[in-house]
């Protein structure tokens, strides 16, 4: 276990899409009543409680250190949209589609929170997500980033789905939270 507060060395691994997938639109999975939603201008708020519900086990903390009026800009953008996934009545997860680079959508955020890890959502997601950038008009590349704070499985699921490594970065973070890691580590 490594503490939080040690500082780890992190690979991002840049993914990108140039034409659509040969895979067809996902049926939405058995089980309870399951929907995705489109926010409409949504509240910092409500962006950051899902933000946190998915990403604080792989470390996103990022947007809770951006200026809350350069966030608003960014989530209620018309060219932004985030999509909460619905089921039973609660949000499970969500993903982000950002259209404000001509002919580029980047896939700005995708993850399930804990608790619906495991029931079959994460492909039907990703999948979903894949078609709706595809369908924004003028898209010619569908992009993501993942690091190796996120979940184990993500980039072999984004490689799965048709997304092609084109580049990398090495940086470091300091950890949030205690966390299981390999042994690789410095202390801050």
């Amino acid at each position: 276990m490594v503490p939080a507060g040690t500082r780890v060395p992190v690979t991002i691994t840049y993914l990108e899409m140039t034409r659509r997938p040969g895979f067809d639109r996902p049926s939405l999975p058995n089980g309870p009543p399951t929907v995705l939603l489109a926010a409409e201008k949504p509240p910092v708020w409500y962006f950051l409680n899902l933000y946190s519900a998915v990403g604080g086990p792989w470390e996103w903390t990022d947007k809770f250190a951006t200026d809350p009026e350069e966030l608003r800009a960014y989530v209620q953008d018309p060219k932004v949209t985030l999509y909460t996934l619905m089921r039973a009545g609660w949000p499970a997860g969500f993903f982000l589609l950002d259209a404000r680079q001509n002919g580029a959508v980047e896939l700005g955020y995708l993850g399930l929170v804990p608790e619906a890890i495991g029931l079959g959502l994460g492909d039907w997601l990703l999948k979903t997500a894949i078609h709706a950038a595809w369908d924004i008009p003028g898209t010619k590349t569908v992009k993501l980033e993942t690091c190796t704070l996120d979940h184990p499985r993500a980039l072999g699921l984004y490689q799965k789905a048709g997304f092609t490594p084109v580049g990398q970065a090495e940086i470091s973070r300091v950890l949030s939270r205690d966390r299981d890691m390999p042994s690789h580590t410095e202390d801050t």
